[in-house]
């Protein structure tokens, strides 16, 4: 399987090492373990915040998808503001999760900002489109956001699943 080959591959990209630690260390210097960087990591349901408000922006934009299969222009459009105007909320909860990681982390994690800002820029080139009348690259826009959202989401799996950021940091973990 060529996949699992690529993302355990993402774990070596070592050119960004001197840029993901700078990043890091001025989200930690920004938030200092403060009640607002307490907030944006999740302490206040017992684990990271990031996994669970990223299903708004990614449910819209696959949903989007799914109206534009059906003919529903409108609805797609809406669906695709519905994404582009959460998904910051998305990219600071894992930016405030980013300054934590270590470093083979921060290199997924970097990966994985990339292809969802990615995502973001292409979803907000298919609301353009759509706007101005032009919804056939509107579509194509979002089938290019829809790739990114796929691969930046297999990295963010890869980051949680593999990786175990941000896991059991809030609680004691399992009990058997």
């Amino acid at each position: 399987m060529m996949l699992p080959r690529l993302l355990r591959a993402s774990e070596s990209v070592d050119r960004l090492d001197g840029v993901t630690e700078k990043l890091a260390h001025r989200l930690r210097r920004l938030l200092r373990g403060n009640v607002v960087d307490d907030a944006l990591r999740g302490a206040w349901i017992g684990h990271p915040a990031h996994p669970l408000i990223i299903t708004v922006p990614i449910g819209a934009w696959v949903c989007s998808a799914a109206f534009d299969a059906l003919g529903d222009r409108e609805a797609a459009r809406r669906l695709i503001a519905i994404g582009a105007l959460t998904a910051p909320a998305a990219v600071i909860t894992g930016l405030a999760e980013f300054s934590h990681l270590s470093t083979v982390q921060r290199r997924v994690g970097a990966l994985h900002l990339t292809a969802n800002l990615v995502a973001q820029t292409c979803y907000l080139a298919s609301h353009r489109c759509r706007t101005r009348g032009s919804h056939s690259a509107g579509i194509l826009w979002s089938a290019l956001g829809l790739a990114a959202v796929a691969a930046g989401g297999a990295l963010g799996g890869h980051l949680s699943y593999a990786l175990g950021a941000g896991v059991y940091e809030w609680q004691e973990g399992p009990e058997h």
